[in-house]
């Protein structure tokens, strides 16, 4: 077994001799080390390279005391990492500092650990989890309002939403991996408010920028999870497009909310960020303005944090792909905008005694920030259509066309910090069957 230093994985001065994880516009340096699994087994992504954990326990590089760890051999060759999240923080913070240090410049380790490692471009990435639950939010104001006063435009929010994180339950076998395409939707569309419907294939499709978290530490049922611990339970973060058939979803959404508009697919990126490579873009939550209600106890948090990610959508034609023509950007904001943070949502979800579990996902909703070029669909930055953007072949879009792509990337900066990274959560649209 290797005796391996300890190292803070957070330490801005640190570099790696590993290539492409000093690219100061890269994602992924030795700061970050997020997980993922490739080739149904955990992986880390630094750099250009990815490392196979189970290969690397294999192989001696980690130190005695955390090859000794109970479960963790089963942990880092299981195919999703839902058994890495259940490991006890000082198992996961262990784990994290020893591959800071294998991956460090001047690590006596390199000659053991090059040969294990992967070009990241020829390595592909799954699934990360076998996610049992998942539950979307409605945590942005500028979200919330604008798409309110659409259709409500004296009334835009509802009495309950500056309450209460709202939420829906999603479906997580719809869940996809970055890359997977996406069929156009078919279901009940309407001409008029009042029917009669008609079915077919959607002509309002949507992306919907979000950023999701999974849960490390669970719950059991019938017990809570205080908001100033739910930060502890989260294992680490991703970006969402919760895909959307607006026209689906304004025909079948009274009463009882989301439905087919929804559950047909749902991308998230393959490469998850631990919430403590994000400890440095921590932000105060949202300032309640003066005429907000106040946050009831359970919710109200005094540490409470938002995540400083900046988050871009772009959109290409099958044209544009094919004329070598770059995406064009869309849409560009902010993660810190949001007015529910990650710990007040997940503290919610479990106050009435639901029982989350190592893997279950939570979605932010769409986030939209105050800008219009920060909002974070084309319902929003369209108008519901009546404002169309134009993409770099010169062809309109008011909502998405067969053939199109849809690219998020996120993003951590801040001065003296090395960049920190999601990659890209990506799907194109394919025709109706």
């Amino acid at each position: 077994m290797t005796t391996n230093p300890t190292i803070d994985p957070n330490d801005p001065a640190l570099r790696s001799w590993v290539p492409g994880a000093n690219d100061p516009a890269g994602d992924f340096p030795i700061q970050n080390l997020p997980y993922g699994i490739v080739e149904g087994a955990v992986a880390v992504r630094i750099g250009e390279r990815v490392l196979p954990l189970g290969e690397a326990l294999r192989a001696g590089l980690f130190s005695e005391e955390l090859a000794s760890e109970e479960f963790l051999a089963e942990s880092l060759d299981a195919p999703f990492l839902n058994l890495v999240a259940e490991l006890p923080r000082s198992v996961r913070a262990l784990l994290r500092s020893e591959l800071a240090g294998l991956f460090a410049e001047g690590s006596s380790a390199r000659a053991r650990v090059e040969p294990l490692l992967r070009d990241a471009a020829d390595a592909v990435a799954e699934l990360p989890f076998a996610i049992g639950d998942y539950t979307d939010f409605y945590a942005s104001l500028h979200h919330a309002t604008n798409v309110g006063s659409m259709f409500r435009p004296t009334n835009p929010l509802l009495p309950n939403w500056k309450h209460v994180p709202i939420g829906y339950h999603g479906r997580a076998s719809s869940i996809v991996v970055s890359g997977t395409p996406v069929v156009r939707p078919c279901g009940q569309t309407v001409a008029s408010d009042d029917g009669p419907p008609s079915f077919g294939p959607s002509k309002l499709l949507d992306y919907e920028l979000e950023v999701g978290f999974f849960v490390g530490e669970g719950n059991e049922l019938g017990s809570r999870i205080d908001v100033r611990e739910a930060w502890r339970h989260i294992f680490g973060f991703c970006l969402v497009n919760d895909w959307s058939a607006r026209d689906v979803q304004k025909w079948e959404y009274q009463p009882l909310g989301p439905f087919l508009a929804k559950n047909f697919a749902t991308t998230v990126s393959a490469w998850v960020v631990t919430a403590e490579a994000l400890e440095p873009f921590l932000v105060a939550g949202p300032m309640r303005g003066p005429d907000d209600p106040q946050t009831l106890p359970y919710l109200a948090d005094p540490d409470g944090r938002n995540v400083d990610i900046t988050l871009e959508v772009f959109i290409s034609s099958a044209r544009m792909r094919a004329e070598g023509i770059a995406p064009t950007l869309i849409s560009r904001g902010s993660f810190k905008d949001m007015f529910w943070t990650p710990a007040q949502m997940l503290a919610h979800h479990a106050s009435n005694g639901c029982n989350m579990a190592a893997g279950d996902l939570l979605a932010s909703g769409t986030v939209s920030g105050p800008e219009k070029e920060s909002r974070g669909c084309l319902l929003e930055r369209t108008w519901r259509g009546t404002e169309p953007l134009t993409l770099g072949d010169g062809a309109e879009r008011r909502f998405l066309q067969d053939g199109d792509e849809v690219l998020i990337k996120g993003f951590c900066e801040r001065e003296g910090r090395p960049r920190i990274g999601f990659g890209s959560c990506s799907g194109v649209v394919l025709p109706a069957r």
